[in-house]
C-alpha cells in the first residue's frame, strides 16, 4: 500500500480509501465488518462516511452507515485511522436529503449540529477530515467556513474539504479562507473516472495550482467500469439495476447517466485494454485515477469483500504510458460517455 499526503495537510493516507456508503443497506453490518477488516488489513488506513449514508438515503435510515462504521472503529486504534464523513448539504442544492427534516443548510447551526451527530454515531471525538457533501448556493461561503473554522479550533476536526464542487466555489473558498483567516478546503472529492474526466476540463488547474488533493469518488464509475454491465444481459441485483427500477426520479437519472448505452459501450472498451495488459478492469480503472498528480487517494467501495482484490491492487500497480495512449483514443471516441 502506497501512502500521500492530502493537500498540504499533515494526514497521510493510504491511496486507497474505503467508501462505506452501502453499508446498512447493500450488505449488512457482519459483511461492512469483513470489508473493512480486509481493507485494514490489506494497509488501508483512510476511510470515507457520510451523515446521510447508506444510499439512497431516507429518513428511516440516514446515519445507518456512520453507526455501523463506529461500531467497527471502537475496535481499532483510534489514531491508525484517518476517518473522513460529510455534512449533508444544502436543500437548495443537489437534491432535498431526509436529514433535519429536509432543511439542510451549510450554515453554523447545521454544521454545528451535524458534527454533533456524527461524532456520536462514530464514537470519536474527532474527525480528522470534514467535508461539505455539496455546496449551498444561498449561505455566504464566508458563514459556512467561519463555521467550520470554529470546528477545527475546538479541536472536533482536524481538517476541511469540499465535495461536488466547480471550478469558481472551489476557487471562491480558497480565497475567502486566504483573507478571512480561515481553515482551507484541503480536498475535494468528485467524481472522476475514465468514463467522467470532466474534472480535467477546469477543476483539475485550481488543484495544481493550490495544492488541493482530488478524492475521486465512483473510480469505477459506480461498478460499470468493473466490466460487469454486459449490453443486454441482466443486471438483476446491480446498483444501476436497481435503480432502474427505483420510482425516485433522481435514481432513474443517475443510472442513465452511468450505465446508459455509451457509457456501457465505452466500459466494454476499456475492459479489452484492461485484458490485452493482464490487468482485472477494476485494478485498471482505480489505477487511471492514481496516475494524476493531483490525487492523493482514490474512493472505492464493496458489498461483498471479494470485490477487494481488484481495487486494492490499484494501489502498487503502475499503468504503461502504452496503454494510457488507448484509454485516451477511448475517451475520444466516446466524448463525455455520461454526459
Amino acid at each position: 500500500m502506497k501512502y500521500n499526503y492530502i493537500g498540504k495537510s499533515g494526514l497521510r493516507v493510504s491511496n486507497i480509501c474505503m467508501g462505506t456508503m452501502t453499508f446498512g443497506k447493500k450488505c449488512d453490518k457482519k459483511t461492512a465488518f469483513e470489508i473493512l477488516d480486509k481493507a485494514y488489513e490489506a494497509g488501508v488506513n483512510f476511510f470515507d462516511t457520510a451523515e446521510v449514508y447508506p444510499v439512497p438515503p431516507t429518513a428511516e435510515t440516514y446515519g445507518v452507515t456512520e453507526e455501523i462504521f463506529g461500531e467497527w472503529l471502537a475496535t481499532k486504534p483510534r489514531d491508525s485511522i484517518i476517518l473522513a464523513t460529510k455534512v449533508a448539504g444544502a436543500a437548495n442544492g443537489w437534491f432535498v436529503p431526509p436529514v433535519r427534516h429536509g432543511l439542510t443548510a451549510i450554515d453554523a447551526f447545521h454544521i454545528t449540529t451535524a458534527i454533533e451527530g456524527s461524532l456520536w454515531r462514530l464514537k470519536t471525538n474527532y474527525i480528522d477530515l470534514y467535508q461539505v457533501h455539496w455546496p449551498d448556493t444561498v449561505v455566504p461561503i464566508e458563514e459556512s467556513l467561519e463555521a467550520l473554522d470554529r470546528l477545527v479550533h475546538s479541536g472536533k476536526v482536524r481538517y476541511i474539504g469540499t465535495s461536488n464542487e466547480n471550478a469558481y466555489g472551489l476557487t471562491k473558498g480558497l480565497e475567502t479562507s486566504r483573507y478571512r483567516g480561515f481553515k482551507r478546503f484541503e480536498s475535494i472529492q468528485n467524481n472522476f473516472s475514465l468514463l467522467n474526466r470532466r474534472f480535467l476540463d477546469e477543476i483539475a488547474v485550481v488543484c495544481k495550482k493550490e495544492q488541493v488533493g482530488l478524492l475521486p469518488f465512483s473510480p469505477l464509475a459506480g461498478g460499470v467500469l468493473s466490466g460487469k454491465y454486459v449490453p443486454g444481459g441482466s443486471w438483476e441485483g446491480f446498483r444501476f439495476g436497481d435503480y432502474l427500477s427505483n420510482p425516485d426520479p433522481r435514481m432513474k437519472a443517475q443510472a442513465g447517466r452511468f450505465a446508459g448505452e455509451r457509457s456501457v459501450a465505452a466500459a466494454q472498451k476499456y475492459a479489452a485494454v484492461a485484458k490485452k495488459y493482464g490487468l482485472a478492469p477494476a485494478t485498471m480503472a482505480a489505477a487511471w485515477t492514481l496516475s494524476f498528480d493531483f490525487v492523493p487517494s482514490t474512493i472505492v467501495g464493496a458489498t461483498d469483500p471479494g470485490q477487494l482484490d481488484d481495487t486494492l491492487a490499484a494501489s502498487e500497480t503502475g499503468l504503461p504510458e502504452e496503454l494510457l495512449k488507448e484509454c485516451d483514443a477511448i475517451n475520444q471516441q466516446i466524448l463525455y460517455p455520461m454526459g
